[in-house]
């Protein structure tokens, strides 16, 4: 079997053989006695014999994650990376600004030209056949777009649909983000903030709103994470913590997920983090807006409901008149996350315009549709992990260094000093206090600072801190420096909070993020 510690890293053919074999593995595994005539038309499939096929059921039963299904394939795999990190580096960045260029140079002109760059920085330069491989690896529809434009892309590579026809509950997901059409005012002093994003999520059958994430800081990969997790959980008992006795059944995992193009739904963990858990995900096309009319909408009614509460900036200027936002900003952003969920609560119990019926019905009848009910992540820590922000980082003697901080558990003394290892290390930017190590096993391990004096952090806070040490021309490596400097910004932040605007935004956006993080509870022996 493939080593599993980092699913990012598994080369994109073996992936691709693991993602189509767990849309056909998965249902046989739900059956408890396949039907012979399925396990046969499964097994011409996916090509395999019969007792390669009862493998990766039993495989996929103890582990219902993509990743299970993975298995060794001979050879080089085309594109594989066995080339140092720095020859890796030149030839990408000689494929994305010279041979992506409207001049349309040749494979023999790029390898020239990586041989020239890796001239300049001493390197070996790699074989022809190296750089063809780097090449033949990149969508085709991306490089005709780089090198002919986006009319050129579509007009080969666009799918032309036929009628838009979504009948089962969770089988498309749309998700997008807007800024929120009303100033929130900070919890301390109730001075104005800030306009808030909102994440939201919907299922396209029913039209319930399948989860929403509120936030002061700008959409980002996290954010996406967040809503994902928001959408898959039962949402009783948050609606519970709310003061909120509503019913809102939406929970599981979506089997297709659509979003835009933004840089944030584009990360290969974002990517991996999905499919490892069966969900498909695809974007909207270039071009092609009523790809998302349906988000587009429900942001729409979100945002109408939103311009009666007070510090409502409206859609525009001349919708707003005289009318001081800021002035008469009055909410909290608890305060707005209620109303959003009283909001949406409501929403699913009106009659839908399109629909005929109301949201909440017509997910009873979407979910009436489905052949299996819906499947809830075989390891909900994991879930949540496996669409974090990630990077790889050897285990040395003394812990694991990231962003110039050193992190240290027990569990790593297995790894420390080993060269040539690298283990998949992800990170929660609102609290930088712990971090989550993948260890060859595919186990997850949540592993703290080695100094457990130091306080918990927010990446943003760690990046001022090292702004005012740069500045200062000081080490941006040294540990305590940095938390010298951290608390040094907090004390000047907390005196200036009642003063300025920035100094408010910045306090409420570090004390939300601190106090938003859940411990983790990972059980070191894994799931049953």
């Amino acid at each position: 079997m493939v080593d599993r510690s980092d699913i990012n890293a598994v080369d994109d053919t073996a992936w691709e053989q693991a993602v189509v074999r767990e849309g056909v593995i998965r249902r046989l595994a739900n059956m408890a006695s396949p039907d012979r005539v399925e396990f046969l038309s499964a097994c011409r499939q996916l090509g395999l014999k019969r007792s390669r096929l009862y493998e990766l059921i039993k495989a996929y039963r103890a582990r219902p994650i993509t990743s299970s299904l993975l298995t060794a394939a001979a050879g080089t795999q085309t594109g594989s990376r066995r080339l140092p990190e720095g020859i890796e580096a030149v030839i990408a960045g000689a494929i994305e600004d010279f041979f992506k260029s409207r001049q349309k140079p040749s494979i023999n002109a790029l390898h020239k030209e990586v041989r020239r760059r890796c001239g300049q920085h001493g390197l070996r330069t790699p074989c022809w056949t190296s750089v063809r491989d780097r090449v033949a690896v990149i969508d085709p529809a991306e490089l005709v777009a780089a090198r002919e434009g986006a009319k050129a892309a579509r007009s080969r590579y666009h799918p032309v649909p036929g009628t838009y026809q979504i009948e089962r509950a969770f089988e498309v997901v749309q998700i997008d983000h807007t800024l929120v059409d009303v100033i929130v005012v900070d919890r301390a002093y109730r001075q104005p903030l800030q306009r808030p994003w909102v994440t939201l999520a919907i299922d396209i059958a029913s039209r319930m709103v399948a989860g929403f994430y509120l936030t002061l800081e700008p959409p980002s990969a996290l954010s996406v994470a967040l809503v994902i997790q928001h959408l898959v959980q039962p949402k009783l008992d948050w609606l519970g913590s709310l003061g909120i006795d509503a019913d809102w059944p939406t929970a599981g995992l979506p089997e297709t997920i659509h979003v835009d193009n933004a840089k944030e739904f584009h990360s290969k963990a974002m990517r991996r983090g999905a499919e490892e858990h069966g969900i498909s995900l695809q974007y909207r096309p270039i071009g092609a807006p009523h790809y998302g009319g349906h988000i587009e909408r429900l942001i729409g009614t979100m945002m109408g409901a939103a311009h009666l509460l007070p510090g409502s900036t409206f859609s525009n200027i001349k919708d707003r008149g005289d009318y001081d936002s800021a002035a008469k900003s009055a909410m909290t952003l608890d305060e707005l996350e209620r109303w959003f969920a009283l909001e949406i609560t409501r929403y699913h119990a009106e009659r839908h315009r399109s629909l005929g019926i109301p949201p909440i019905a017509a997910w009873q009848d979407a979910y009436g549709r489905r052949d299996l009910p819906l499947r809830m992540p075989y390891d909900p820590e994991g879930f949540r992990i496996d669409f974090l922000p990630a990077v790889e980082r050897m285990v040395r003697r003394d812990g694991i260094h990231l962003f110039g901080l050193r992190y240290w558990d027990d569990v790593l003394s297995i790894w420390a000093g080993r060269e040539g290892r690298q283990l998949r290390v992800s990170y929660d930017p609102r609290d930088l206090s712990t971090v989550f190590v993948r260890g060859p096993d595919g186990q997850r391990y949540p592993v703290r600072f080695a100094d457990l004096r130091h306080p918990p952090i927010t990446l943003a806070e760690h990046r001022r801190a090292q702004t005012v040490l740069r500045e200062r021309g000081r080490s941006l490596e040294d540990e305590n420096l940095i938390f010298a400097v951290i608390e040094e910004q907090r004390a000047l932040v907390d005196v200036a909070a009642g003063k300025t605007r920035e100094a408010r935004r910045f306090a409420e956006r570090r004390d939300r993020a601190l106090a938003s993080v859940e411990p983790p509870v990972i059980d070191r022996n894994g799931p049953d």
